[in-house]
């Protein structure tokens, strides 16, 4: 009786939601790889203990059924609607607006989901109908709030290993440092230093749980990650073995990391930016030890409303000032940090766009293009004038790693970003002194395998443009990648079979192709095919010069892996 009551409240809301969009304008149909994106942000921060906050005009909830919700909102939940939920890539849920919709009404809309993009967690297999009932209840009492982190917080987590007074004053190893591949082991919370030449894992090193990403330091000694628990681990590649030489939590989600690069200031300074709490720290650079917290609590950049959760997305360090790039997804801004000072830090706020995502360098690095995903932009940051050099449209949530940058035959420099919710690439002209007319419009959009795409990748010494589609639905996307002609774009893309390339078991359809990562020679396309933790996973490597399988990388240890960065190119920001 119960489910025929929810169909029948189910059909009344759903009629009542399609005349109202109607009524304002069609909805257009939400991509299933966009769904999968909007979902597929877990928080670690759901852990941590937290206040049972009761609402008197909410239903009840025993203590049991609010932590399941808690745990399942942070698992499911948080990445779209925030920690507090307010409201970020997805709608705010605080009670305020939830008590009112009712509790009927809320379970048809997390059972059937949305056009706008709420996943339809029940006739999904997502959730159960006691789940959803218990989510919809769970929404209309007051969010708990995950402690603060202070430095006294960060200072107890703070390890040093290897003092610098102890490590190597030269390189104490033969390998090709500059080769190595820096491959996230997602869900055994380590990396794995794979040599680029020999094709074999060096070492697989402790870190935070899914690091994100990556960087290296200016001078190519230190390897810094971070993991999505806020754990930063610096590793040192001079060691006969590298291995971790100081660690730090810096909060307790994070998704970036950075050390400063500017002439006089290689490897002196080291930043860290939090989901949550939201804020970033600027840390000495050969030992971690926190310096600065600052927080990125503020107005948003469109109607100037305060917002209590600006996430930091992603962090780069300009070579043209001593400043560090943040870019805070909530508020839309990107902050231009002056380093130069830290006790009397200096910092230039500038509007762009939300919700701040990823980016990358354009070709000379002096512009920074950041994703303002459910914005469908990208920023363009002037870094040596400290302004905002564009804003160009392009398709729906931009997704392009760091990008990719390559010569067109007619428009000349140009730098590029796949999408999550369509199959387009959009190409922007970066050079506005010689091709001034295309400088930071899109020039050409081509059309690639489908939505769902997360990197693509090209190289100064390659001809050819790389584009994943991990997360699209259909297998025969998310395991291939499309590869294309630059000096023939036109022609279309050719695809390559990478995961049938691995030889792996067959697994149901779970691989995902994920992360096309050049070598130093610029010869080598690194791909990971990424499987279930329980399942056999490979690293593929194909030969730039004729599209064809080079080499298979299995080892045990290879626990899903995702993210791959080659130091050389994640030093100088070749891509």
């Amino acid at each position: 009786m119960k489910h025929l009551k929810l169909k029948s409240v189910a059909a009344v809301l759903l009629t009542s939601m399609a005349l109202s969009a109607q009524a304002q304008a069609p909805a257009a149909p939400v991509a299933p790889a966009e769904k999968a994106y909007q979902a597929n942000d877990t928080s670690p921060v759901g852990d941590v203990p937290m206040v049972h906050s009761i609402n008197p005009k909410a239903p009840p909830m025993t203590q049991a059924e609010f932590d399941a919700a808690r745990k399942i909102y942070f698992e499911r939940c948080a990445g779209c609607h925030g920690v507090l939920r307010k409201g970020a890539t997805g709608k705010p849920l605080t009670p305020d607006i939830t008590v009112g919709k009712g509790t009927d009404y809320l379970k048809v809309f997390i059972a059937y989901g949305s056009p706008a993009g709420m996943p339809n967690w029940q006739t999904s297999g997502e959730l159960t109908e006691a789940q959803v009932d218990m989510m919809a209840r769970y929404v209309q009492h007051e969010p708990p709030q995950p402690p603060e982190w202070s430095l006294d917080d960060m200072k107890s987590t703070w390890k040093v290993m290897v003092p610098p007074k102890d490590r190597p004053t030269k390189k104490m190893n033969d390998y090709n440092i500059s080769n190595i591949f820096s491959t996230t082991l997602r869900d055994s919370g380590e990396v794995a230093l794979i040599d680029g030449d020999t094709k074999k894992i060096i070492s697989v090193i402790k870190t935070g749980y899914a690091v994100h990403i990556s960087r290296v330091s200016a001078s190519g000694r230190y390897l810094f990650v971070i993991g999505r628990d806020g754990r930063v681990n610096m590793i040192d590649l001079w060691m006969k073995t590298p291995a971790n030489v100081a660690e730090i939590r810096i909060g307790l989600e994070a998704r970036s990391v950075e050390t400063s690069k500017f002439k006089g200031f290689e490897d002196k300074l080291a930043i860290a930016g939090a989901y949550w709490p939201p804020q970033f720290v600027i840390m000495k650079g050969d030992t971690l030890e926190p310096l600065k917290i600052v927080a990125t609590r503020g107005m948003t950049v469109d109607k100037q409303e305060y917002h209590p959760e600006p996430r930091v997305a992603s962090i780069v360090a300009s070579t043209y000032r001593p400043e560090f790039l943040v870019n805070v997804k909530e508020t839309g801004k990107s902050l231009m940090v002056d380093y130069s000072n830290v006790d009397a830090l200096k910092i230039t706020e500038i509007g762009v766009a939300r919700f701040l995502h990823d980016g990358g360098w354009d070709s000379t690095g002096r512009y920074f293009m950041v994703a303002a995903n459910q914005s469908n932009k990208i920023g363009v940051i002037d870094s040596k004038t400290d302004t905002l050099a564009g804003l160009v449209d392009v398709g729906k949530i931009p997704h392009p790693g760091r990008g990719a940058n390559f010569t067109h035959p007619k428009f000349g420099p140009v730098w590029s970003t796949g999408h999550l919710g369509d199959e387009t690439i959009s190409l922007i002209g970066t050079d506005p002194e010689k091709h001034k007319a295309q400088a930071f419009k899109v020039v050409q959009t081509i059309k690639g395998q489908g939505g769902g795409s997360l990197f693509l990748k090209s190289h100064p010494k390659s001809q050819h443009l790389y584009v994943d589609t991990p997360l699209n639905p259909d297998a025969a996307l998310s395991q291939t990648v499309a590869v294309y002609d630059i000096k023939a774009l036109d022609k279309g893309y050719q695809v390559l079979p990478i995961a049938k390339w691995a030889g792996l078991p067959e697994d149901g359809g779970a691989m995902r192709v994920v992360q096309p990562e050049f070598n130093k020679a610029g010869d080598e396309v690194w791909f990971s095919v990424w499987s279930a933790k329980d399942k056999a996973s490979a690293i593929v490597v194909v030969d730039d010069k004729t599209l064809k399988l080079k080499a298979v990388i299995k080892d045990p240890r290879l626990i899903t892996p995702t993210g791959k960065f080659n130091i050389n190119n994640t030093q100088h920001d070749v891509y």
